[in-house]
């Protein structure tokens, strides 16, 4: 009863055609918890390909999968509604990713944007889980804001008011440090 909202599906699928997705990774009666989440978090790494899209806004978990390739966000929505069909409360973070080795899914440096998901497990609390990546666990991601729905998350956003010639271009660079504690200090 807590968990609410998170717990329901954000994306209309009349056929059922998710939820059969999802009890694919149901191997038994009962099931481990812990087991069944990893596999549905590789399981959308496995079904879909990962892809920079710039456009706005994110895919429907059946688009994705119809799709076979999404961004980061897209990985995000399909893992949370895949794993609420299943019954579990589940709420998707945007944030950064924090890889200054650039060996991961969707990094190009130590600040890029990316969204993943967590997962309330009743005595363990909210697991992280990053599809894209196929990872469990924070490390290497920096939560910027937390939501039922990607929908709800909106970026940085603005306008101009000025003349056309004023610049030319417009960059932003994130850049993370690692936080020295006032015993360190």
């Amino acid at each position: 009863m807590d968990l609410g909202s998170l717990t329901l599906n954000q994306y209309l699928d009349p056929a059922g055609r998710l939820r059969a997705w999802a009890r694919g990774f149901v191997y038994g009666q009962p099931t481990d918890t812990l087991s069944l989440l990893k596999d549905v978090n590789v399981g959308v790494a496995v079904e879909v390909a990962y892809e920079i899209r710039e456009d706005e806004g994110v895919q429907s978990p059946l688009e994705t999968l119809d799709r076979r390739r999404g961004s980061c966000r897209d990985f995000a929505t399909l893992f949370a509604e895949t794993t609420r069909s299943l019954g579990f409360g589940a709420r998707v973070v945007s944030g950064y990713l924090h890889d200054p080795g650039v060996g991961r899914v969707g990094s190009n440096g130590s600040g890029s944007t990316h969204a993943w998901a967590e997962v309330y497990v009743p005595g363990a609390g909210w697991i992280t889980f990053d599809p894209t990546n196929r990872s469990v666990g924070g490390a290497n991601l920096i939560p910027v804001a937390v939501a039922r729905d990607i929908r709800q998350i909106m970026p940085l956003s603005g306008s101009y008011l000025g003349s056309r010639d004023a610049f030319s271009d417009m960059a932003v660079e994130v850049s993370t440090v690692a936080a020295v504690s006032s015993t360190e200090a």
